[in-house]
């Protein structure tokens, strides 16, 4: 099923954004694809979160399903598959990176590296682009 095909409960932006990507998980995978440099499966499940092989491949299928991922077979391995984000997926960026700021000042114990906080502050734009470009970059 593709995004053309699925029923939303309503086309309210907030509501088609909350039922794309809505669940606990999907956001920490793009995070982990976005900003972890993480591809392969066995990545996913090192991330702090603990997520569970089965919650894994249910949401890697529901992200690609709509367009925020794509998978292929490693060149290198034909038995592992090489996860990357897609045109769709990276356009998330500039809201992951407004999320990371509003929790690095609310959550006193943020991980949010500080240097990446400052960065943002003095040039977001600049931020993107340059993550924007690494991303584009290792993809290739």
């Amino acid at each position: 099923m593709n995004d053309k095909s699925k029923k939303y409960r309503s086309h309210c932006p907030i509501n088609f954004a909350q039922e794309t990507f809505g669940d606990k998980w999907s956001l920490l995978i793009i995070r982990d694809l976005m900003f972890k440099d993480k591809k392969y499966y066995g990545e996913f499940l090192l991330s702090d979160e603990k997520i569970s092989t089965n919650i894994l491949a249910d949401r890697l299928e529901k992200l690609e399903t709509a367009g925020l991922i794509s998978k292929a077979i490693d060149a290198e391995n034909n038995s592992k598959k090489l996860y990357s984000l897609t045109q769709k997926g990276l356009d998330l960026m500039p809201m992951l990176i407004e999320m990371i700021a509003w929790a690095a000042k609310y959550d006193k114990e943020s991980a949010a590296p500080k240097a990446f906080i400052k960065q943002f502050k003095k040039d977001r734009e600049g931020l993107i682009h340059e993550l924007l470009t690494r991303l584009k970059d290792t993809s290739k």
